[in-house]
């Protein structure tokens, strides 16, 4: 006499089909991304011939296409995108750092929320390049200025951020907590942190921006490295082609910061 066995039923694998649709769609994408650049390319070569655009006021394609080449030659280019990448990157942690700690912690005293908060608000408000002349002074000509700016901008978004993330935590999970006996810190590490990251991870994609002003403002007033300072420096010299070199770098470094944010951002969702 035999016995069924039950057994579960296999897995299903991903359709085929629908991974050959999404790749489809990326590729599609790029291509009109791609499409986009070369159209720009192709119009200010146009506005150039006709007569439109002046090649000593917005350069050529070509000139920025050589000096790119130049630049990187004789490593001059990846010597200032280092230097500003460091100052960006460590502004960047340590801004957010602090300013999601702070921000999270101001929940554990309202008290002390309600004091800090038209400062915090003041601080907000005040444009940080006005800050930078300080800065130097306080910190010197050096690197350290540069992170510092880059740090207080993104300081102050993440607190912000994470303040108010953290009182939006729907008040009911906070009672039910405290009706099963729970101390604040234990509220604090259970609900409140977990349920502000969605606004801690918004305040890391905004200050991406924010970090590279920092690093770059800091460039612009004082320093002999970096591409705020390639930027200030071929402008000076009326080389509008490097200036194109140097914007185009930055836009690079924000793609590459961005990138890494949308990926811890998906590495946290599937966490949750």
């Amino acid at each position: 006499m035999t016995m069924a066995v039950e057994t579960e039923p296999p897995a299903k694998a991903p359709s085929p089909p629908r991974q050959r649709s999404n790749l489809g769609e990326a590729l599609r994408i790029r291509a009109y991304q791609a499409g986009v650049l070369l159209a720009l390319i192709a119009f200010w070569q146009i506005g150039l011939w006709v007569g439109w655009l002046k090649p000593f006021i917005y350069g050529t394609p070509l000139g920025v296409l050589q000096s790119f080449i130049s630049l990187i030659a004789d490593g001059s280019l990846l010597r200032h995108f280092w230097v500003t990448g460091q100052e960006v990157v460590i502004g960047f942690i340590i801004g957010c750092t602090l300013g999601s700690a702070g921000g999270l912690l101001l929940w554990l005293s309202p008290l002390w929320a309600k004091i800090l908060h038209p400062y915090m608000i003041a601080l907000n408000g005040v444009p940080k390049i006005a800050l930078a002349p300080l800065i130097i002074v306080w910190f010197g000509l050096g690197m350290e200025s540069k992170i510092a700016i880059a740090s207080i901008i993104t300081f102050i978004v993440a607190f912000l951020q994470a303040h108010k993330g953290s009182q939006e935590i729907d008040p009911d999970l906070i009672r039910l907590m405290k009706s099963l006996g729970a101390t604040p810190w234990q509220t604090f590490r259970t609900i409140v942190v977990p349920g502000s990251v969605p606004w801690i991870v918004s305040a890391l994609r905004l200050n991406v921006g924010f970090a590279l002003i920092g690093a770059v403002v800091g460039e612009y007033i004082s320093a002999e490295e970096g591409l705020g300072y390639m930027v200030y420096y071929a402008g000076q010299l009326y080389d509008l082609n490097a200036v194109w070199v140097g914007i185009f770098s930055l836009m690079i470094m924000a793609l590459l910061l961005e990138a890494i944010v949308a990926r811890l951002e998906r590495f946290i969702d599937l966490e949750h």
